[in-house]
């Protein structure tokens, strides 16, 4: 079986979330903080909500707040609607977000200052990780390690990585593609949906796409 030029290297990976310092209480605000917040807010909100909203409706915190708290369905339809896989940055995840909020204040003038039921808190993840004593060399060891990873350390390497990579791809098809030299089997996970997986299913899926390739 082929080995990779270089080994792929697992960490072990946590996270603490803390609020960043902008708050909305009404879609003006909102719309102002959008254009400030860092971008680890808007990943934390959009990539990284994805876990806490799976199966529903809304799938980032965005939309879940102007649907629930602004009462604003429209407008929650049109955020969740952008597919953050389309996104080549932030800075492109950023304006699509800018600009849906923006058009729906320029068609809707009294919705900005209208009352909501509970503020917006930006909020952002902060990422600790600790390299392991494990690394894989094969499509063989790279399935049996990630067998074996927490989900926390697979969000690191499969969602949470997309932000490393300019949201491109993750890092076990960075690997494969830079390292094994197999761009197909790369892009075959790069394809993986993350909106309508768990983080165990997401699991799950990549295991069986590699060891449809180990088999070969």
């Amino acid at each position: 079986m082929k080995s990779g030029r270089e080994p792929f290297r697992f960490v072990t990976a946590s996270y603490l979330i803390r609020i960043c310092g902008h708050r909305a209480v009404n879609l003006r605000e909102f719309a102002a903080a959008l254009r400030v917040c860092p971008d680890a807010s808007i990943f934390h909100h959009t990539f990284q909500s994805l876990e806490r909203h799976h199966y529903a409706s809304f799938s980032n915190d965005f939309a879940q707040w102007v649907l629930a708290s602004c009462n604003e369905p429209a407008l929650a339809e049109r955020l969740a609607a952008i597919d953050i896989r389309d996104c080549t940055s932030i800075a492109v995840l950023r304006n699509s977000l800018e600009g849906a909020v923006q058009a729906y204040l320029e068609r809707h003038p009294v919705s900005p200052d209208h009352a909501v039921s509970q503020p917006f808190y930006f909020c952002e993840s902060l990422e600790f990780t600790e390299q392991r004593n494990e690394e894989a060399r094969t499509l063989a060891e790279l399935a049996e390690g990630i067998g074996r990873i927490s989900l926390q350390t697979l969000h690191h390497h499969f969602i949470n990585s997309r932000l490393r990579l300019h949201l491109e791809t993750n890092d076990f098809s960075h690997w494969i593609r830079n390292s094994l030299e197999q761009p197909e089997l790369a892009g075959k996970l790069d394809r993986i949906d993350i909106y309508m997986n768990t983080l165990d299913g997401l699991r799950q899926e990549i295991l069986r796409t590699l060891e449809s390739w180990v088999r070969r």
